[in-house]
């Protein structure tokens, strides 16, 4: 009679079989720092803000008109119970919204007293940027975002980093009532 042997250990067979024949793993000879952040089209303008700034990203939810604000204010919408006031931002800086009303997104800001829907004009999505990309010298297209820009990330094209603190600080921005 003939010896069967047992399928664990031809299992162990085949594995010291593989491990003999493997190949190793290509190894990285640098790690390249990254940026992460979320990457957003406002007015015409490639952004990136970093993650911790923004809570939430919704599609434009319903929002009920409100009387007496800027024309940049939408409206307020409820959120899973909690009111938030949609901002257009494209508006607010004086331009136009260019993307199709289903491309828009509204990026939800959640920090110490400010709760606020910004909406945007396109959503990219998680964005990664190298570090030794960044710079402080920002192009000329972006003079009308001023002190809400901190600097850029460059390569195949060029991201602006915007700052929503910058933002939620700004008087101009606070000031909603006509």
């Amino acid at each position: 009679m003939s010896e069967t042997i047992h399928p664990f250990d031809l299992l162990q067979q085949l594995a010291a079989r593989c491990r003999q024949l493997a190949s190793g793993l290509p190894a990285q000879t640098a790690v390249a720092e990254t940026w992460s952040g979320v990457g957003f089209s406002l007015a015409g303008q490639t952004m990136v803000a970093a993650m911790g700034e923004v809570s939430e990203i919704l599609h434009e939810p319903r929002y009920t008109a409100l009387p007496r604000v800027k024309s940049w204010v939408r409206g307020v919408a409820n959120v899973r119970g909690r009111l938030l006031p949609i901002i257009d931002l494209s508006h607010f800086f004086g331009a136009t919204a260019s993307a199709p009303r289903k491309q828009r997104r509204v990026l939800v800001l959640d920090r110490d007293d400010l709760f606020v829907g910004l909406l945007v004009d396109e959503l990219f999505g998680m964005q990664h940027f190298p570090v030794s990309s960044f710079t402080t010298s920002v192009p000329a297209l972006a003079e009308r975002f001023g002190p809400f820009v901190v600097g850029a990330y460059t390569g195949e094209q060029i991201s602006l980093i915007f700052n929503f603190r910058a933002l939620a600080r700004d008087q101009a921005f606070l000031d909603v009532a006509i």
